[in-house]
């Protein structure tokens, strides 16, 4: 139950079910609608022909609406992974932002971000979610989604208490790795990947499931340039997120 204090309405979805084999819940997913309203998005996630659904959807003027209990098991992860979970929409909490998505994507509005923030913080304190379990839908499914996007504001829910974030390294010149590498390089950088959770095989070849991956990375991590390419940028911020996890 979202806590009493954040005003919301509630929009029953018909799309949901058990948590299933007595999962918990550990980790909250965001997502982007990637629709053209917020009234669109709710009715479609309210659709049983649609076999979606999230907990949450969160209008662009900060509005909230339930769609499903916390305790059930909403359809917003769709295949994912993350540190070896194949059932994330059994572990996770789901948000849906509003926003139009990569079809002509947008500034996520403060007012919309503060709502966020709040919701997210109420969800983490009642369940005890680890930040570092505060996850973009891009992260779990990399290549499959690219939601919420370069434009998602991580660095403004980890200043208000939300999510695992360090500031990026700058980019600069140097040594890189890119498709086609192989090598102890490339093994270091799927094994920093993966033990930070994501789906990947260690394999010493930078195939193209690591430039899949690396670009996830970036985009909730080093969002200025999100190009698959591990620069030092990008290899120097995943050490950093690492050291201070």
């Amino acid at each position: 139950m979202i806590g009493t204090a954040l005003p919301h309405r509630t929009q029953l979805s018909p799309n949901f079910g058990e948590r299933k084999d007595g999962k918990s819940i550990n980790c909250l997913v965001l997502h982007y609608t990637g629709m053209r309203s917020s009234t669109e998005a709710c009715e479609w996630l309210c659709n049983d022909a649609s076999e979606v659904s999230s907990h949450y959807l969160i209008d662009e003027a900060g509005g909230i609406v339930q769609m499903v209990g916390e305790n059930m098991r909403a359809w917003h992860s769709g295949v994912s992974t993350w540190f070896a979970e194949d059932d994330l929409n059994s572990t996770s909490i789901g948000i849906e932002i509003h926003n139009l998505g990569h079809h002509g994507y947008a500034d996520f509005p403060l007012i919309q971000m503060l709502t966020v923030v709040v919701l997210c913080k109420d969800i983490l304190h009642r369940h005890k979610i680890a930040p570092r379990m505060v996850l973009a839908h891009s992260d779990i499914a990399p290549g499959r989604k690219v939601d919420p996007g370069e434009k998602f504001d991580w660095r403004m829910l980890h200043q208000h208490g939300v999510g695992h974030w360090v500031e990026p390294e700058p980019i600069s010149g140097g040594t890189f790795l890119q498709m086609g590498d192989q090598g102890d390089g490339v093994m270091a950088l799927q094994a920093m990947l993966k033990l930070y959770g994501y789906g990947i095989d260690v394999n010493g070849v930078f195939d193209q499931r690591t430039k899949i991956v690396v670009e996830a990375f970036q985009r909730h991590f080093r969002t200025a340039l999100v190009d698959g390419i591990a620069d030092q940028s990008t290899v120097g911020t995943l050490h950093k997120l690492l050291q201070s996890r």
